[in-house]
């Protein structure tokens, strides 16, 4: 079961008001929908009815965090109206389980799909890939009604925050797509979705860069029973860290060495400040030297191993000026010179 925050446990709605009471109302309608009062879940995320039909009107994620959670609970849907048949309480829990145990991001993001497919065929998702760029695709396969803009931002934003929790990584959207006409509250899209967002669009979908669907998952069973305890902060809680940049240094280092001469000359390679390269690799825990430690080292123990190439050959091909400072700085690595290593790993 998802425990959410309870306006019990603060009297203040913090927060800046930027979630439109649109949402709130097609909340509002699934409890007509089913001949139930919406009143008490108001009352209970702190919102005045009156407010509902006011023009430009705005609530906390946090107020929307409450009102979805007593929704989802009195109407036993976490999908909350938006297809023909419920989503009972534990529905999107159990897709994330089964995406759990998947090798990548882009392996979760398939299982996710499909097993979604299973839960309605109201709607259908895919990923899809091409030229370096991902795209979380979202097909109507039923009239979704007045409730279509709810639903799509809310699958969508649910999916990506998914995807960010199992990789712990910030994923910037390049852009996102929506086949719905720009609502009364398009200005809240800036919120809703970083990247520029596209209206009247062939598809509903996020663009973001391929290279995070190669991302490995960091999540195991204990962090998703953490997650579930408050679960709908996955559609609000933004991410700093961007796991995806250590990745495309190492990748850098070890195929583009003429883009990586110093600091300045691979942040301009990666489109990045040198400052900002530092900071965000920082914020995931590493460092450039480290990388550079690190890429050195998996080059030079492929070719101890795999070649028989002098040991100072082989510290020239890793960068090293000399063979003095490679075989002290390998041993600082392995705890092995590097005859001792090619030794120790020989058939």
């Amino acid at each position: 079961m998802i425990r959410t925050a309870s306006p019990h446990d603060s009297p203040a709605t913090p927060g800046r008001r930027e979630t439109p009471m649109a949402y709130a109302k097609a909340i509002v309608s699934a409890y007509t929908q089913r001949g139930l009062d919406p009143l008490p879940a108001l009352s209970e995320a702190q919102i005045a009815p009156e407010l509902l039909n006011q023009t430009g009107a705005r609530i906390t994620a946090l107020q929307m965090e409450w009102l979805s959670a007593s929704a989802m609970r009195a109407l036993d849907d976490e999908a909350l109206g938006w297809f023909s048949r419920r989503l009972p309480w534990g529905s999107y829990g159990m897709l994330v389980r089964a995406s759990l145990t998947a090798p990548t991001l882009g392996v979760a993001l398939a299982r996710w799909c499909r097993h979604h497919g299973l839960l309605t065929d109201d709607i259908h998702l895919q990923v899809n890939q091409t030229q370096g760029m991902a795209s979380l695709q979202l097909t109507e396969q039923r009239e979704l009604g007045a409730l279509q803009e709810f639903a799509v931002v809310s699958v969508l934003r649910n999916a990506l925050g998914v995807a960010c929790w199992l990789t712990d990584s910030r994923i910037p959207l390049v852009q996102t797509t929506l086949h719905f006409a720009p609502p009364p509250h398009a200005d809240s899209y800036r919120v809703l979705f970083d990247g520029p967002t596209q209206f009247n669009a062939p598809t509903h979908s996020l663009q973001f860069d391929a290279g995070y669907l190669s991302l490995p998952l960091r999540r195991d069973e204990a962090a998703l029973q953490r997650m579930l305890q408050r679960a709908l902060l996955l559609t609000v809680r933004p991410y700093r860290r961007d796991r995806l940049l250590v990745e495309k240094v190492r990748q850098t280092l070890a195929e583009q060495p003429e883009h990586c001469r110093n600091a300045d000359d691979l942040a301009a390679w990666l489109n990045l400040s040198a400052r900002t390269l530092h900071r965000q690799l920082k914020e995931e825990g590493a460092s450039l030297q480290q990388l550079k430690d690190a890429v050195r080292r998996d080059m030079a123990a492929d070719l101890l191993l795999r070649t028989q190439r002098p040991i100072k050959q082989v510290a020239a091909e890793v960068g090293f000026q000399n063979e003095k400072s490679f075989m002290r700085a390998f041993k600082g690595w392995t705890g092995q010179t590097p005859e001792e290593f090619r030794l120790a790993k020989a058939p």
